[in-house]
């Protein structure tokens, strides 16, 4: 298996002052491959739920998290296929997405945080068609549009840019769902 897919995501572990003592409640890792992140939220004692709709990607999930002894809940789901894919609301205090994009979700992703709950997302931009996959401008995210999608959050952290090693162009956001008004 690649470095690239058992380590988790450098953007999670750098900025993990901004969200480590934020969560409250269970972590979903949203389209987790491998698992790479779900396995570092275990690691840090969250209780952690990962979906893909990959039956392959959750068995090698399963495994590296029964070898690790970490409890992880698996469930297998097409993001795509369905309106509502997260049919539990306000279940999550923070989801995590990371190299996926599917536009039409966003709502579902706020209605199945808690109120609190974190949004940690990391895909790429269009300007990473320059440097390779993906390339399909269904998958990459225009200048500004990931801010412009969480704009119902609290912003905590944005970023946009290239990274080098490797090199590859994405935005980033930290935010926070608010709180309830009169809560």
């Amino acid at each position: 298996m690649h470095d690239q897919e058992t380590t988790p995501s450098r953007f999670l572990t750098e900025k993990r002052d901004l969200w480590c003592h934020e969560i409250d409640g269970e972590v979903l890792d949203l389209a987790c491959g491998g698992g790479r992140n779900a396995l570092y939220m275990a690691e840090q004692g969250f209780q952690v739920r990962a979906c893909d709709r990959s039956e392959e990607s959750l068995a090698t999930l399963q495994k590296r998290a029964e070898d690790a002894e970490l409890a992880i809940d698996c469930f297998q789901v097409d993001l795509e296929s369905v309106e509502r894919p997260l049919t539990e609301s306000g279940a999550f205090g923070a989801i995590l997405v990371f190299r996926y994009l599917h536009r039409p979700l966003f709502p579902n992703l706020f209605e199945a945080l808690k109120p609190g709950g974190l949004l940690i997302y990391e895909t790429f931009t269009s300007a990473q068609a320059q440097f390779g996959r993906p390339k399909n401008p269904l998958f990459l995210l225009k200048p500004g549009e990931l801010a412009t999608l969480c704009q119902e959050l609290e912003l905590i952290y944005s970023w946009e840019g290239v990274e080098e090693n490797p090199k590859r162009a994405v935005a980033q956001i930290i935010a926070r769902k608010p709180h309830l008004s009169g809560s």
